[in-house]
């Protein structure tokens, strides 16, 4: 059972993959995994960024609707919590994370990916929120996180409608960052991410914090959070080597520890 979603790890990037054939429908054992995965990939140090992966064929299409269509208002409202539990582990992941999308990106398909900082996306891919068709609306952070990323208006269209949109719309409104060829989006995402081994880690974390943090406040608490992980990045080795390396050999030489 612990093959449905497993962390590989090698230089430096841990890939999450999805494997439970065949459309990687999310049902509530995928969904725990996910979060015991995702959790791993936060606490190794040998993880220095991180892709998540469906396969060459999907991506995922979506929750097990199977498993949820006859459930009651009590049964759901015990399994939302899980829904947001294993999302929001993904979204906490501390390192740059990507999604690399093939096939069908639907529903909490979808919603995994829009927990990753970026996603790369193959040209076939199709991408979205068709829990309306289906008499609900998305539950695992699709009406909070696709409006941040795309904007109410976009977000709006897409979930009232539940219309899935294609590699090139997805890239036109923000949802997609790059748009490959179906046979190489693994490899793109691997680029992605590869820039981030060996770098600043506890830079990049406190980056990646201050961002998603800030979306979710006003401007002047968004400030503070900002100056307080600046500060605290004054405590690192890395800072003091990366400054070092500057003045004494110029922008781009540093080599960090991670810590």
């Amino acid at each position: 059972m612990s093959d449905i979603v497993r962390l590989d790890v090698a230089d430096g990037i841990g890939t999450i993959v999805l494997d439970r054939p065949k459309m990687n429908a999310l049902d509530a054992a995928m969904q725990r995994r996910l979060v015991e995965v995702a959790e791993e990939a936060a606490e190794r140090e040998d993880v220095s960024a991180v892709i998540v992966w469906g396969g060459e064929k999907v991506f995922a299409a979506g929750a097990d609707v199977k498993e949820m269509a006859e459930m009651s208002f009590t049964d759901m409202t015990a399994h939302v919590r899980l829904l947001q539990k294993f999302s929001r582990a993904l979204a906490a992941i501390p390192k740059p994370t990507v999604a690399a999308i093939t096939g069908y990106a639907l529903g909490g398909g979808l919603e995994t990916a829009l927990c990753c900082d970026f996603r790369v996306v193959a040209s076939n891919a199709k991408l979205g929120l068709p829990e309306i068709t289906l008499g609900i609306m998305p539950g695992a952070g699709g009406t909070q996180r696709l409006p941040r990323l795309v904007g109410p208006a976009k977000a709006k269209q897409m979930i009232f409608t539940g219309r899935p949109v294609g590699a090139e719309e997805a890239l036109a409104i923000g949802l997609a960052d790059e748009v490959v060829e179906p046979g190489e989006v693994l490899a793109a995402a691997q680029r992605w991410v590869t820039p981030f081994v060996g770098g600043p880690a506890q830079a990049l974390r406190a980056a990646k914090e201050s961002i998603d943090r800030g979306l979710e406040v006003d401007l002047q608490t968004g400030l503070e959070i900002e100056a307080q992980h600046f500060a605290g990045l004054f405590a690192t080795q890395d800072q003091k080597s990366g400054m070092r390396s500057f003045v004494e050999n110029g922008p781009g030489k540093a080599t960090f520890q991670g810590v």
